[in-house]
C-alpha cells in the first residue's frame, strides 16, 4: 500500500494557504523546517490560547489530492497548499488509515499519523461554502472530516514532489482517526 507526493508546501508566517516549494525538509520531533507550525509544543493559534505547553500532534498536515477533484465537482477550485497542508498526496486513501500508521516518505522521512484535521471557519473565508464540502455527516449522523490528516515527524529528511510514500500499519487492534 502506498502513494506519491504530488506537492509540498510551507510557510514561515501565519496564513491560511502555504506556497508550493520544490522541496521541504522534515525535522525529527519538530515538523517542517521554516514552517510556522513546526515545534515540539502546539503552534496552532487556538490551541496555543488553550494551553501552549501541550505536545504538537499537528507538525505535518497531509491532504489527498483526490479531495480537490471531489470539491471541483461541486464548483470549487482548490490547488495544492491552498488548504494549508504541507504534503499533498496522490493514490493513497489517507482518511482510512488508522492512528499510529507510519508513512515512509522519500528516501529517509517517516511521519506517524496522529489524527484528523479539524477544519475551521477559515475555509469558508477562503471559498464560501467550502467548509460544508470538507466536513459533513455520514448516513448514521456521525461527523466526517475530509480536510486531511495530521502527523508528527519520527525521522527527518527532504521531501519532493514525485517521492514515493510507503504505508506501515500499526499492530492491531487499529484505532480509527479522531480529530487532533
Amino acid at each position: 500500500m502506498g502513494g506519491t507526493v504530488t506537492a509540498v508546501s510551507s510557510n514561515g508566517e501565519y496564513s491560511f494557504t502555504k506556497p508550493n516549494r520544490d522541496s521541504i525538509t522534515l525535522l525529527s520531533g519538530l515538523g517542517v523546517a521554516g514552517d510556522v507550525h513546526a515545534g515540539v509544543t502546539v503552534k496552532h493559534r487556538s490551541r496555543v490560547a488553550q494551553d501552549p505547553t501541550r505536545p504538537n500532534l499537528r507538525q505535518v498536515h497531509l491532504i489527498h489530492e483526490e479531495l480537490f477533484g471531489e470539491v471541483a465537482e461541486k464548483g470549487f477550485e482548490v490547488l495544492p497548499g491552498q488548504l494549508g497542508e504541507n504534503i499533498t498526496t496522490g493514490g493513497l486513501d489517507l482518511l482510512s488509515l488508522p492512528a499510529g500508521t507510519l508513512l515512509h516518505i522519500g528516501a529517509e522521512a517517516v511521519v506517524e499519523i496522529t489524527g484528523l484535521r479539524n477544519p475551521c471557519l477559515q475555509i469558508d473565508t477562503f471559498q464560501n461554502g467550502l467548509l460544508k464540502q470538507v466536513v459533513g455527516r455520514d448516513e448514521t449522523g456521525a461527523v466526517v472530516r475530509k480536510a486531511g490528516i495530521m502527523s508528527v515527524v519520527l525521522a527527518g529528511g527532504v521531501i519532493r514532489p514525485g517521492d514515493p510514500i510507503q504505508v506501515q500499519l500499526p499492530t492491531e487492534p487499529h484505532r480509527a482517526l479522531e480529530q487532533v
